[in-house]
């Protein structure tokens, strides 16, 4: 059984939550050579990725680590049959928070640039390039038509959906992140993102996600927005 099975077997069911296993970073280099050579990237893939770790490691990260890219391939791997471009949505899962500092509003471009022009330079076809781009721009407003972007914004937005000592563990991950900011503002613009979730016919797009995370995120969010009342108040 090779690590992809065993990955599809941990979180085919992962409204029970993430296994907190994680994919060890001998498969995740595995994992990577791989997608390097799967969208047509030449060289030595080995540097890519020791810059991508090198970013996922800065000390201001509580949550936008590492952990989060193994947790969202992992649920990608119980999901990669519902896009018909799997390579570009996993390259996607790598780069997109590659730029991340909490102080900017523009983690995403920049992450997309960095994506496009990584590949670009490793002589991915521009086709691909661009799809990777596009689709980590996506995670900006967790909302797009771009093929493909489906499935990998629930993928993303997968953590809102897990048990509720996870998702409380990742709301305490965003707020050391941002701890710098007074927390009569950050509750107010946290409780402002969270209530744009819920306003939404749907937090899923995909009935795959919808059917095993909605109703759980619905109640990690009020459960959250509750949490946060007194302190706007």
């Amino acid at each position: 059984m090779g690590d992809g099975e065993r990955a599809v077997n941990r979180v085919t069911d992962f409204s029970t939550g993430i296994s907190m296993s994680r994919i060890v970073n001998s498969s995740l280099v595995e994992r990577w050579m791989h997608l390097w050579e799967a969208v047509g990237a030449c060289g030595d893939p080995r540097p890519c990725y020791e810059g991508l770790v090198q970013a996922y490691s800065e000390s201001h990260r509580r949550y936008h680590d590492f952990h989060p890219i193994a947790d969202c391939l992992e649920v990608f791997d119980a999901a990669r049959h519902l896009t018909d471009q799997p390579d570009a949505v996993e390259m996607a899962i790598w780069f997109h928070d590659a730029v991340y500092d909490p102080r900017t509003q523009d983690n995403e471009q920049r992450s997309a640039v960095l994506a496009r022009s990584r590949l670009l330079d490793a002589g991915v076809g521009r086709d691909i390039a661009d799809t990777v781009s596009r689709l980590v721009l996506a995670t900006q407003s967790h909302a797009s038509t771009e093929a493909g972007a489906a499935v990998w914004i629930d993928v993303d937005l997968s953590i809102l959906g897990q048990p509720e000592s996870r998702f409380e563990e990742y709301e305490r991950q965003i707020r050391e992140e941002y701890a710098w900011v007074p927390a009569t503002i950050f509750a107010a613009k946290r409780a402002e993102i969270l209530r744009r979730f819920l306003a939404r016919e749907r937090i899923y797009s995909t009935n795959f996600f919808q059917q095993k995370l909605e109703r759980r995120a619905r109640e990690n969010i009020q459960g959250s927005l509750r949490r946060l009342r007194p302190t706007i108040a």
